[in-house]
């Protein structure tokens, strides 16, 4: 009896242990059967009211006078140590070294990684996956820290509200081509395949980032990827950094999903996750709505035309008063002239006239 109570209790165990596969041994994928739609049945926190990424609304933004620039710690000082750059079946990821941290938030924060997001349609056709007012920029990056003033690893921050703190960069397209991008995407063929990695030259990672860091929006959010984990204090940076349509293209196209021994390659693309609702949280502005806004270069273009034809309008205008005043003066001084001699005779008639009174008195 107890020797069957045994193996009954130990068949129980086996099930219970193989009965759900752990959370982080779930593939989950972007689209398919555990696309983005299925992923809160598998990780609960996925469909909670704090998820991330979101649309920023900026004229629903509310000024934050207290949110301070970012200051990037450490981000220049790669040293001559290599970066590890891998292929996890969903992005390209970059180990950062641990000196490397974010200053100006309540707390210290670690570097843990970066990683990038990016569409399949090239320019124009999404790949963030932030948006502001309802726009995707063509990818995006994000620089991932945890609270190492309270936590003693990222395992342990991760499951924390205050845990995490992302940094998010809009990535555009242009004509001109950002050398610093090309520390990442000129060693991407090195990672083709999911499950890949390789060491790439150490290089400044602050230089990735856009100039500016004062303008930026802050929000409570989550991981914007599976077990969606809703413990990061986003900053969206306003200010967007920019890369060249081939580099665009070489981000869109040079890896793969699949596992160098899979027989059907998928290509890595749209690893990005759509907006997911604000549900009442507030996003803050480091800046106010006046001095964020930005012209565009067709707005640059009109100021610019305006002032031009205002000034050729102006000169005209001075041309004609000027030419107007010259012609007038030849008049002035006909009619100067012609005062002088009606001047002059009236004053000899008057001297003549005594002479004739003289004549004719008796």
């Amino acid at each position: 009896m107890d020797s069957l109570g045994l193996f009954i209790f130990l068949i129980l165990v086996c099930l219970q242990w193989t009965a759900a596969p752990a959370a982080e041994e779930i593939t989950w994928t972007y689209t398919g059967l555990v696309g983005q739609s299925e992923w809160s049945e598998y990780f609960p926190d996925c469909g909670g009211t704090s998820q991330s990424p979101v649309d920023v609304v900026t004229t629903q933004t509310k000024y934050d006078p207290s949110l301070i620039p970012l200051t990037p710690l450490g981000y220049s000082q790669h040293g001559n140590r290599p970066f590890t750059l891998s292929n996890n079946g969903h992005t390209a990821v970059i180990e950062l070294p641990e000196w490397m941290g974010l200053g100006g938030l309540p707390w210290l924060f670690t570097a843990v990684q970066l990683h990038l997001h990016w569409g399949s349609g090239g320019p124009s056709h999404g790949g963030s996956e932030h948006t502001i007012n309802g726009l995707s920029a063509d990818a995006e990056l994000h620089v991932v820290h945890y609270n190492s003033e309270l936590y003693p690893n990222m395992s342990a921050a991760m499951t924390q509200r205050d845990g995490l703190a992302v940094l998010g960069i809009l990535i555009v397209t242009g004509e001109e081509t950002n050398d610093a991008f090309n520390n990442i995407l000129n060693y991407l063929s090195r990672i083709r395949h999911a499950d890949q990695k390789a060491s790439i030259p150490a290089f400044d990672v602050q230089s990735l980032l856009p100039k500016d860091l004062k303008r930026y929006y802050r929000y409570n959010g989550s991981l914007t990827t599976p077990p969606c984990y809703q413990s990061v204090i986003w900053t969206l940076f306003h200010e967007r950094v920019q890369i060249s349509k081939a580099q665009l293209l070489k981000m869109e196209t040079i890896l793969y999903s699949s596992k160098a021994e899979d027989r059907d390659r998928m290509l890595l693309q749209d690893n990005y996750r759509s907006t997911q609702l604000l549900n009442h949280r507030v996003i803050f502005a480091s800046f106010s709505a006046e001095s964020g806004k930005e012209l565009s270069p067709g707005e640059v273009t009109a100021i610019v035309i305006g002032v031009m034809c205002g000034c050729v309008g102006l000169a005209v205008i001075i041309r004609f008063i000027v030419k107007t005043i010259r012609a007038k003066e030849p008049e002035k001084a006909n009619e100067k002239k012609q005062d002088v001699a009606l001047n002059s005779t009236s004053a000899a008639g008057k001297r003549e006239e005594p002479s004739a009174s003289l004549q004719t008195e008796p």
